[in-house]
């Protein structure tokens, strides 16, 4: 398979950039794993990796400082759209996040944006129920102690 083309779209705020600097680690029909450095440079977060788990709806990410420590795991919670003709994927925030931390804390983020977006006409309501649903489900495997599974394909980079 050759590399797909990634877009990042955010509802809040409202953006789309394509993620031309990531590079695509391995990819077959159920994830996609990618190493990139942090779009906006911050004094915490360097750079990490990401593996997109396109039936689930969820993006991991490791994000680590400039000397290579995990500053935390990053769970989005995603849609996305393919278009095979030409190889690309615009995967699209749902806004709801969750935080796992080095020591086994769980934070989970970003629920009040899911309101701002629904009221604003950002969100529909399946896709708001799509958001909740998918939280609902990686909130159950961190919990059932299966988070592991999900890291693993990004274990070696």
């Amino acid at each position: 398979m050759t590399d797909p083309i990634l877009y990042r779209k955010r509802l809040i705020p409202e953006e789309c950039v394509l993620l031309k600097d990531d590079t695509i680690v391995y990819r077959d029909a159920q994830i996609i794993v990618t190493a990139w450095n942090s779009l906006k440079p911050r004094m915490d977060l360097h750079h990490g990796c990401s593996c997109y788990y396109l039936a689930e709806g969820i993006k991991v990410s490791r994000f680590c400082k400039e000397d290579g420590s995990m500053l935390y795991w990053y769970c989005d919670i995603v849609d996305y759209d393919y278009n095979k003709d030409t190889d690309t994927y615009i995967v699209t925030d749902l806004l709801a996040d969750v935080i796992v931390y080095p020591d086994g804390f769980v934070k989970v983020v970003d629920l009040d944006e899911l309101v701002t977006a629904r009221e604003a006409g950002l969100l529909s309501d399946e896709m708001l129920k799509k958001s909740l649903l998918r939280l609902n489900r990686l909130l159950e495997t961190i919990y059932e102690g299966a988070f592991d599974k999900l890291l693993a394909p990004l274990a070696t980079i």
